[in-house]
């Protein structure tokens, strides 16, 4: 028999691909499921970029790149963060990995030792809470409420922080609540850890995907890139999801550790791929910016749709392709209620409790489906909750 290292029993997961493999299986029995689990765009890929990527296989860009990533493609995005952060970036400052959840693992394993202490919304993407305790960390939820707009609270977030607070990790907009910070609230953040020990890890893969107003990031905060790591990537705004195509942006020392774990992990990241990256970027984006109407449309139909359901209360998210409806009225503890959507009406849906445990009396539904699904989805939900 096998022994696993007791660090696995630390490990967590994501809890929609469970969902999704449920609901598959359910389609197997000839049923038919609405999904509204999983965050991942039902567009494909702009033609421009899949037409870049044909070209560099032809071209022979099959073979092995750098760890950090190509040349052209870490000098591309040096360019797009200095321009659209207003932060003067290097490409030594730039590591490409597949997908951003690599940027999560490495940062996370590079910086924290055990014992130190990870500052990380709840409920927020699971995989902070797993890598922070798997590495030994501790992890220190800062709770986003409903009535703050899911926020985070600036004074709550001071009384966190201790002597051993080595990473805040920020998400803008949030997954899973759609939440976004304000300007003035990075701001706040930043004066309350510049200059300490404290390195930030902002996730901002959804930066795009902003409905009202503008988005604003504590990388563009005075002196902050030089304590904060920036996440993001390709699979959201550019439907890209099975590319694995990410970046973190980081001061130059760091990123050469980072690019180090992934040559102990991943060599590298797939060149051609790289290739179409850099289409992505200085190609036309009005395939992007039309797949960001699409999800405002379908924003609203769902959050007035939810909203006229007896016992669901939802806010309209400013950001990213969520809803987090709050459902305690139904009186069902909120796994139970995800499990009799899916099993009795065909629906699925994860937990508040998949994001964490202060999700607990909410739902995630991800809007990246068809209005025709969503509006079946939401008849499906009255019929299912008519019946309790």
């Amino acid at each position: 028999m096998i022994h696993l290292a007791d660090r696995m029993s630390r490990l967590g997961t994501e809890t929609a691909f469970e969902v999704l493999a449920k609901a598959r299986a359910l389609e197997a029995q000839g049923r038919t499921v609405i999904h509204l689990e999983i965050g991942e765009p039902d567009f494909d890929t702009p033609a421009n970029i899949r037409d870049a990527a044909k070209k560099a296989l032809d071209a022979g860009y099959t073979h092995y790149g750098p760890s950090a990533g190509l040349p052209a493609f870490r000098e591309a995005l040096a360019q797009e963060v200095s321009a659209g952060w207003g932060v003067e970036v290097s490409p030594d400052q730039v590591v490409v990995t597949p997908g951003a959840k690599p940027i999560m693992f490495f940062a996370i394993l590079a910086l924290i030792d055990p014992g130190d202490e990870v500052i990380y919304p709840n409920p927020g993407f699971p995989i902070y809470e797993s890598v922070i305790e798997f590495v030994g960390g501790k992890a220190v939820p800062i709770v986003l409420r409903e009535e703050n707009d899911f926020e985070m609270d600036i004074d709550e977030l001071k009384g966190l922080i201790t002597k051993k607070t080595k990473m805040l990790i920020i998400n803008s907009p949030e997954n899973p609540t759609g939440g976004v910070l304000s300007k003035d609230n990075l701001a706040a953040i930043a004066d309350m850890i510049r200059g300490k020990n404290i390195t930030v890890l902002t996730d901002e893969v959804y930066h795009r995907i902003i409905y009202e107003g503008e988005h604003h990031s504590i990388f563009s905060e005075p002196d902050m890139p030089a304590q904060t790591i920036l996440l993001n990537g390709y699979s959201k705004t550019y439907s890209m999801t099975g590319w694995r195509l990410g970046y973190g942006v980081m001061p130059a020392d760091l990123a050469a550790k980072v690019a180090q774990l992934q040559t102990n992990s991943n060599s590298c990241t797939c060149s051609f791929t790289q290739m179409a990256g850099i289409e992505a970027l200085k190609g036309p984006q009005d395939e992007s910016e039309k797949m960001v109407a699409e999800f405002r449309r379908r924003r609203d139909v769902i959050v007035d749709g939810l909203n006229a359901i007896d016992g669901i209360t939802c806010l309209k998210p400013r950001g990213a392709f969520y809803v987090f409806p709050n459902v305690r009225e139904i009186g069902l503890d909120c796994r139970q209620l995800a499990d009799r959507l899916l099993q009795q009406g065909g629906v699925a849906v994860l937990s508040g409790t998949s994001f964490g445990q202060y999700g607990d009396g909410y739902l995630r539904f991800s809007y990246a489906n068809s209005v025709a699904n969503i509006e079946e989805g939401l008849e499906r939900i009255r019929q299912t909750l008519a019946s309790l």
